[in-house]
């Protein structure tokens, strides 16, 4: 397995890691990635295998599990109810009762109040040059999402907040500071969720928290700590992911000059640049995948920009093309975790930004846009625009 060094936080990666991606295609299904000190695949065949693949999952072997030091006790008390931390029995239970209350009639019917929300935002937008992420691309999925579960919309701006703080844990410039940052968010999320589950527990409505308080699997409901941490993950991601999309694609739809937002359209904004670049697995049995042998609590990164890009399954995969046809892409996930969120996110990203270019035809960049330093994951620090005439 050839092995590859590069910084995440270098500032070239950062505003372009495809280069890095390339190269490293280039040398088979996987390499090792020396800052990681981890296997990563490359290939768009491998990541699509490795999603899928059994003997692996995302639950850390318990003879491995690390000892959390008291201070992130907080946080990953959180982290310890997520559906996407966890593997079967507990992730289908967990996931079974998120999807009765998070069903397709549910989504569908948001497009309505999607569609009307875009045209306010959009009716709100400054006449000299704004930043299109906080005017338009972050409040579009927060509120919507706030909907959904029935959290106030009032506190958008605390859930952004604290969603910011907790999911910068993951990322590579990872410091004390943003520990001590999310477990401050981490403790008043927390404390909120807690406070608005009671209320609902006494006056349910027809909202996801109320859904998922009453859902029941084979007899089992959520847990008050499985509540909280679910509403809280449904939260962080539900917007999160969908903001850096809608951000990154409308800066790639006005740098091609395309408006005309087709469904495959919005599938090529998803696989070109997408949100989330690496999802890492556990293996849990000693596996030979491709050339190579790995064995139980070894770790492998699926690098989802990267297959994304791959060659072998996409032609000519550095040019956006919004016409494209091919496999699915690899950005959200694959196997049992796919992203529950997806046919939210798709609606979302449909409406949104066939909203845009129809109410803002002369839509044009002001400035290069600057990537943030964010990895693993991928999105602007901001998106300066004008609407034009």
């Amino acid at each position: 397995m050839q092995e590859f060094s590069q910084s995440p936080t270098d500032p070239p990666f950062v505003q372009n890691p495809y280069p890095f991606y390339e190269k490293a295609r280039a040398a088979g299904d996987f390499i090792w990635w020396t800052e990681y000190d981890m296997a990563c695949a490359v290939s768009h065949k491998m990541v699509h295998a490795v999603l899928r693949d059994r003997r692996m999952g995302r639950e850390c072997p318990p003879e491995l599990a690390p000892d959390i030091p008291a201070h992130l006790a907080p946080f990953y008390n959180v982290e310890a109810h997520s559906m996407l931390e966890l593997e079967p029995p507990r992730h289908t239970r967990l996931r079974a009762l998120v999807l009765r209350a998070f069903t397709s009639r549910t989504i569908a019917a948001l497009a309505p109040d999607i569609r009307a929300l875009c045209h306010a935002l959009i009716d709100a937008f400054p006449a000299e040059p704004f930043d299109l992420l906080t005017y338009y691309a972050q409040p579009v999925p927060v509120v919507i999402i706030s909907r959904l579960l029935g959290v106030p919309e009032d506190r958008a701006d605390d859930l952004v907040r604290w969603s910011n703080a907790m999911v910068a844990m993951y990322q590579a410039r990872r410091t004390p500071q943003i520990e001590a940052d999310a477990i401050a968010a981490t403790d008043d999320f927390v404390t909120f969720m807690r406070g608005y589950i009671a209320q609902r527990r006494k006056t349910p409505t027809n909202d996801l928290i109320s859904t998922l308080i009453a859902a029941e699997e084979h007899g089992e409901k959520l847990t008050e700590d499985e509540l909280i941490t679910t509403c809280i993950l449904l939260l962080n991601a539900g917007h999160e992911a969908t903001m850096h999309t809608l951000g990154n694609g409308t800066k790639t739809l006005l740098e091609h000059g395309v408006t005309d937002i087709t469904e495959a359209a919005v599938e090529e904004v998803i696989r070109f640049d997408p949100p989330l670049h690496m999802f890492t697995r556990w293996v849990y049995e000693d596996v030979t995948l491709g050339a190579h042998q790995f064995k139980r609590g070894d770790q492998i990164a699926c690098l989802l920009a990267a297959a994304n890009r791959d060659s072998l399954a996409y032609e000519n995969p550095a040019q956006f093309n919004p016409a494209r046809k091919g496999p699915q892409n690899t950005s959200f996930g694959g196997g049992i975790h796919f992203c529950v969120g997806a046919p939210l996110a798709r609606l979302e990203l449909q409406i949104a930004l066939e909203v845009l270019f129809e109410r803002c035809p002369d839509l044009r960049l002001v400035e290069t846009p600057q990537y943030g330093d964010v990895y693993h994951f991928h999105g602007l620090e901001r998106l300066l625009v004008t609407k034009g005439v």
